[in-house]
């Protein structure tokens, strides 16, 4: 079994070589460890202070792309280098690298397909903001229960991939890969799975990827919406539709109630108006999923299509 630990960097060459330093380069259950950094464009030495420290592939990208880039370059990478799981940590020694092996055990014991360092259901990250904090419990919660799934902390950079779900994920898009790709692999009933972590955030030390709380926020909301409505259409769409329609009864019930003892429409016309309205929207929005969950069937056809020729292209 070979193992990659991989660190995305960007603008780290003070922590980096040190963080390389403390991953342990034997665990149980595994035959080779290799150390992966991915230089996001760091315009100081973080790529020479890697090799330094004992990383034993180091990628150079053309400019700073961000971790959605990272992430598929290392995943593409460790699956040309023959990897069977890839553990994805940060450069900054924000997570103990000693916990590695909780999180490649599930795998390794085929529990699980993906495994997620979880921040908060334990006890709460130390020094964390309390704004990050509660977005992420927040984000978690809304996720979980759009998914039907019990989702602890989608957020955490610290995790573990099998072959299995490397070969399956699509490239995600942004800085917000952490949600993507936990949404994407339940959506294909992989295995994901939450293993409780420590993690201490350094203060007065500025997020290189995000710079400001809003950003996070809006991009997060955006990413999280767009993937669930490819993945729970019909949720993201009748739902609210058979609610807008099932309001739109109740306001023409509510007219005929009031319409019939004297027979006049003229007084009570607003709620005929607006149970249409209602009606009409909901109607759309039931039409809208039902398209939706076509266009999704396609898209999973095409993804095994995908899933086959990258399985054969990277076949060990």
């Amino acid at each position: 079994m070979k193992l990659i630990v991989n660190l995305p960097a960007y603008n780290e060459e003070e922590k980096i070589a040190e963080t390389i330093g403390r991953i342990p380069r034997t665990f149980q259950g595994i035959d080779e460890v290799l150390v992966q950094v991915i230089d996001d464009g760091s315009i100081d030495h973080t790529a020479e202070e890697a090799r330094k420290g004992g990383a034993d592939i180091v990628i150079l990208q053309n400019g700073n792309r961000g971790l959605g880039v990272m992430f598929a370059t290392a995943s593409e990478n460790a699956l040309k280098c023959g990897a069977d799981i890839m553990i994805n940590i940060d450069a900054d020694g924000q997570f103990d690298s000693s916990e590695i092996q909780k999180l490649i055990d599930p795998i390794l014991n085929n529990k699980a397909d993906m495994v997620v360092g979880d921040r908060f259901s334990e006890s709460s990250a130390k020094n964390i903001p309390w704004i990050k904090d509660f977005f992420n419990r927040l984000g978690a919660s809304l996720v979980g229960s759009f998914l039907n799934v019990e989702t602890n902390d989608i957020t955490c950079g610290f995790r573990a991939h099998s072959r299995e779900t490397l070969l399956r994920l699509n490239n995600p898009t942004g800085f917000t890969y952490t949600q993507e790709t936990i949404i994407d692999a339940i959506g294909k009933n992989l295995r994901v799975t939450w293993v409780p972590v420590q993690v201490t955030y350094f203060a007065n030390r500025k997020s290189r990827i995000v710079k400001s709380a809003f950003s996070f926020i809006n991009n997060s909301v955006r990413i999280i919406l767009k993937a669930i409505r490819d993945i729970r259409p019909m949720k993201f769409f009748a739902t609210p539709g058979l609610i807008l329609i099932l309001l739109a009864i109740i306001l023409l019930t509510l007219f005929f109630g009031l319409y019939f003892p004297d027979m006049k429409v003229a007084p009570y016309r607003n709620y005929l108006f607006a149970s249409a309205i209602f009606f009409l929207i909901g109607l759309q929005l039931v039409i809208f999923g039902l398209i939706a969950d076509m266009i999704k069937g396609s898209r999973m056809l095409s993804e095994e299509v995908l899933y086959r020729m990258r399985a054969e292209k990277y076949k060990k």
